[in-house]
């Protein structure tokens, strides 16, 4: 019988076939379980298997998983196919799938032998019997194997088990006198490997199987093993390649649920699937399988996060570039401060929609509304504190920030710190930022030295400043398992953001955005976004301002997406 190899790709194929061989089928397995193998999760709560080799992937998902297994199935490296049937047998009596890259580069093996990786994982694993399909690093013509078990497809069931070398069908497993594992080899076909087993694998779609050529009450050329109980509070996290098949099916073989994640996006924030499969999971522990797992920064934040499943207005976990934004800017109950304070909170909100809808025929991304509120305003006079700015009391703020989450808003606190530093401002507002639909923008328009005041120059913040503000906020989204947070830095001179090149861009926690401030004049405004985009950081995030009264004249939606290029993705209104 030939395996059938879909379109799908082989991981999902195996996934498929696999989870239905833990079901159970119209034939019944023997009456008699000879062994079945010692599982235990992981001890800590994000386990990587990052190896790029399959082997080394293979052993590494083994030792995760496994403390022991008499059984175990051996496939060879680069043969999806082979591996993709030897993952529905392992899956089938809960035992490992272990890939033999066999002799060559890199191999401690000569032809014929078993690499040194392997021999000692089976040594770890007690290992009495390993059955070879498709033949890895020529299993078969190893000392101390049996006889080809694919000829128990063809003989009787008493002449399968004198092929089999043991008297496995009543229970005995006939160790070698000298230890060494006893080899059972069959060819990779699901004829065979049923041969093997002594009962038939299921669909590989998930239907029930059939006995086909051999029934579960035939000799068998393996020992009879059932799985061991699932290890419920682990889930796996695997690459959708074919590099993993043998690491999930040894995953699956545990009784450990397995959620595909693509290839080129290991984030799983970034897909809805893998979000939904966490925080739906009662599961503590993951284990991560796939090479790009090990480049992936802040992998544990970025799993929790998607265990709590809060998402962003807007839908996910992830700001860009899959939203496009649309702001009022202001301050509550202050209309000489901008747009957002010329209504109560439910006409800012209905405002906010009003002005966002246009964009949603112009682009293909997600438009969401937002709130802008200026949360600390610079100042004319020194204040009680001496620093020239007036801080907002949160909880003012409190009421606009959770009817703005309720009506699928987001909100960013803007500062102008005057005279004081601008972490020393974010910090009194951490009670906001700890919720998942506030973020956090600077303007250094309004940070002053120690001895200026507002109105008399334009202010500036030097990149250590910022980088304090960025790598406590980003701390801040990771201990609290938050959602990724947007920081914005408002800018229309260079001198603005001073050592520009400096400022650390690298917090995956936080989506930074430099918005372009520029008034007046559609060319002044034009230059201007032209300007700050030279030598900027690789992978921000861009923002727009729309003035109602100072832009000559302000550009409609249309015009914005037509004539902003690169497309803004936040637009702000003043």
């Amino acid at each position: 019988m030939a395996i059938r190899i879909r379109t799908v790709g082989t991981t999902a194929l195996v996934l498929a076939g696999t989870l239905a061989l833990c079901s159970c089928t119209a034939t019944e397995p023997p009456p008699t379980t000879e062994y079945q193998a010692r599982t235990s999760s992981p001890e800590a709560s994000l386990t990587v298997v990052a190896d790029a080799s399959e082997q080394a992937a293979s052993i590494a998902t083994s030792v995760a998983l496994f403390d022991e297994s008499r059984v175990v199935v051996v496939a060879p490296a680069g043969d999806p196919a082979a591996q993709a049937l030897a993952a529905r047998a392992a899956v089938a009596v809960g035992v490992p799938l272990l890939v033999a890259d066999g002799a060559g580069p890199g191999s401690s093996a000569a032809p014929g032998e078993v690499d040194a990786a392997l021999r000692d994982e089976f040594t770890r694993l007690n290992v009495t019997t390993v059955w070879s399909i498709g033949d890895p690093a020529g299993f078969a013509a190893r000392p101390g194997s049996s006889d080809s078990a694919d000829d128990a497809a063809d003989n009787s069931a008493d002449d399968a088990a004198n092929n089999s070398g043991n008297d496995a069908a009543d229970g005995s497993e006939n160790d070698p006198a000298d230890g060494t594992p006893r080899i059972v080899a069959s060819d990779a076909t699901q004829e065979h490997v049923e041969a093997a087993l002594g009962f038939a694998l299921d669909a590989e779609d998930g239907a029930a199987g059939t006995p086909g050529t051999a029934d579960r009450n035939r000799a068998a050329a393996i020992p009879r093993t059932t799985p061991a109980p699932p290890l419920d509070d682990t889930l796996a996290l695997a690459l959708d390649s074919d590099a993993q098949i043998a690491s999930i099916a040894t995953a699956q073989a545990a009784g450990v649920a397995v959620q595909l994640l693509p290839t080129s996006a290991p984030n799983p924030q970034a897909n809805a699937a893998a979000v939904e499969a966490l925080h739906g999971s009662a599961t503590s522990k993951t284990l991560a399988i796939g090479a790009a797992f090990g480049g992936e920064p802040e992998l544990d934040w970025k799993i929790r996060a998607s265990r709590t499943g809060a998402t962003l207005p807007g839908g996910g976990q992830l700001l860009f570039p899959q939203h496009q934004f649309i702001a009022l800017y202001g301050t509550p109950g202050t209309p000489s401060m901008g747009v957002l304070g010329e209504q109560d909170v439910a006409a800012a909100i209905q405002r906010a929609k009003d002005v966002a809808a246009p964009y949603a025929g112009l682009t293909d991304k997600t438009v969401v509304p937002m709130f802008e509120i200026i949360a600390t305003v610079a100042s004319a006079s020194a204040g009680a504190d001496g620093n020239y700015s007036n801080e907002l009391d949160p909880a003012r703020l409190r009421p606009w920030i959770d009817a703005a989450a309720a009506e699928g808003v987001y909100v960013v606190l803007d500062l102008q710190p005057g005279r004081t530093d601008f972490l020393t401002q974010a910090k009194q507002y951490q009670e906001l930022l700890e919720l998942p639909n506030v973020g956090l923008a600077i303007d250094p328009e309004w940070r002053l030295a120690p001895d200026q005041v507002h109105l008399k120059q334009v202010g500036g913040v030097d990149a250590v400043e910022v980088n304090a503000v960025t790598a406590w906020l980003a701390e801040l989204t990771n201990e609290k398992a938050l959602p990724q947070k947007m920081l914005v830095l408002h800018q229309f001179r260079q001198s603005m953001l001073r050592d520009r090149s400096a400022i650390d861009m690298s917090h995956p926690e936080l989506a930074m955005l430099i918005h372009a401030d520029g008034l007046g004049a559609q060319p002044d405004k034009q230059a201007t976004w032209r300007a700050l985009h030279q030598d900027a950081p690789a992978g921000v995030a861009w923002g727009w301002k729309n003035f109602y009264d100072e832009d000559a004249p302000m550009l409609n939606p249309e015009q914005t997406v037509a004539g902003v290029f690169p497309v803004p993705d936040l637009v702000t209104y003043q």
